[in-house]
């Protein structure tokens, strides 16, 4: 466990780099993974809750509240870089549940917790907007009683979940801000006109974007678009899937071995992680 002081500067640098700028925040999904992004520089990191669940043998949104704490625990021990939970919908059917269970993960040592407004029910799959503020607002409330210098981002779900409404996402949006929110998420749009009218609905508030597909947006342009902060989901993990998936396919059905070619250095990986 780490001490309360390397905690609260980790969340004192991850609120600086909200403060101005753009920074890209990957998403590893195991504790290997979330070194070598480290190693590459980046500032901070979040989980994908997609990216533990299939660690796990598990579909997105499978695992139970202990997993992920454990998942949480083993994340922030594993770098020393600020860590942004994906705490789904709070995991738990009530406001007080959410409270409840974000003052579990505020005891992790994350710097950050994302709250989301799906259900998980394909017929209602967003819960509506008076239910989704309350546990915003527990969720806000459990962070102010642990201190209050924990992030806290709330997510409209709209995009991926087969509502995309524009003008209900940005309503949700300012909804959540309103709530207490401290950085704003609406995963799944794409557009630069998208983009661009949901970083100015919730203006002065940081907006996260979610870039898991492929783009002809770079970074440069994304800043320009006022974005904060740039997350990849389970991308990273989907595509070390990938490659695995395909490997191991071309040996069953064709007894070949070509994909290996692009396998990454053991030597290199051994380097990596002795130093650690």
């Amino acid at each position: 466990m780490l001490n309360s002081d390397t905690v609260a500067a980790r969340r004192q640098t991850f609120r600086q780099l909200h403060q101005s700028g753009c920074f890209v925040i990957p998403n590893p999904w195991d504790a290997g993974s979330a070194r070598y992004l480290q190693s590459l520089g980046f500032q901070a990191l979040a989980t994908t809750s997609s990216g533990a669940a299939w660690r796990h043998a598990q579909a997105d949104g499978q695992m139970a509240l202990d997993e992920v704490l454990a998942h949480l625990r083993e994340m922030v021990a594993a770098t020393s870089l600020p860590v942004n939970a994906d705490f789904e919908a709070g995991y738990a059917p009530e406001a007080a549940g959410v409270a409840r269970n974000v003052a579990l993960a505020v005891e992790t040592g994350v710097a950050g917790i994302s709250i989301e407004d799906s259900t998980g029910d394909a017929q209602q799959p967003l819960r509506d907007i008076a239910s989704a503020v309350e546990r915003m607002r527990a969720a806000r409330s459990a962070i102010d009683a642990a201190g209050g210098d924990t992030l806290l981002v709330g997510r409209a779900e709209n995009f991926i979940v087969g509502r995309p409404d524009l003008a209900d996402t940005i309503r949700r949006l300012q909804a959540y801000a309103e709530a207490g929110a401290d950085c704003l998420y609406a995963p799944g749009i794409r557009t630069r006109e998208q983009i661009a009218a949901v970083v100015a609905a919730v203006a002065p508030k940081p907006f996260n974007l979610l870039i898991g597909f492929a783009t002809d947006l770079t970074l440069a342009d994304i800043a320009a678009l006022g974005v904060r902060r740039v997350s990849v989901g389970g991308a990273l993990a989907r595509s070390a899937w990938g490659g695995f998936m395909r490997a191991a396919q071309q040996i069953a059905s064709e007894g070949r071995f070509d994909a290996f070619a692009d396998a990454a250095s053991g030597a290199e990986l051994n380097a990596l992680f002795r130093s650690g």
